[in-house]
């Protein structure tokens, strides 16, 4: 429970009963001028929601303009490119076969 809705309930109830205690000391004649009767009870706040048909039409327009927000956004990026260049099948080929020399060239010399 919240706090601030937790001393709004007490201060509720501390009001009911000083106008308790004010009706008592009249039927007696001891009332004195410094009870708080005359305070009126602080009015709590009305919770605020959506009804189902309001958040239905929330949900939709959500959608929709997530919607458009990637329909726009899946347009420039038709390309796709990753900031490396590419090698050509050939000089892969040319680049293992260079390897495999110098492997082939400090295994005879360790041999």
């Amino acid at each position: 429970m919240d706090t601030k809705q937790i001393l709004a309930e007490l201060r509720i109830e501390l009001n009911r009963l000083n106008q308790a205690i004010a009706a008592l000391e009249s039927l007696d004649g001891t009332a004195t001028a410094t009870t708080p009767a005359a305070k009126a009870a602080p009015k709590q706040a009305k919770k605020r929601g959506l009804t189902p048909a309001g958040r239905r039409r929330l949900s939709e327009k959500m959608k929709a303009r997530w919607a458009a927000r990637r329909k726009q956004v899946a347009k420039p990026a038709s390309k796709k490119t990753t900031g490396r260049r590419t090698v050509s099948a050939a000089s892969r080929k040319k680049m293992a076969e260079a390897q495999r020399k110098r492997w082939a060239a400090r295994k005879a010399k360790t041999a």
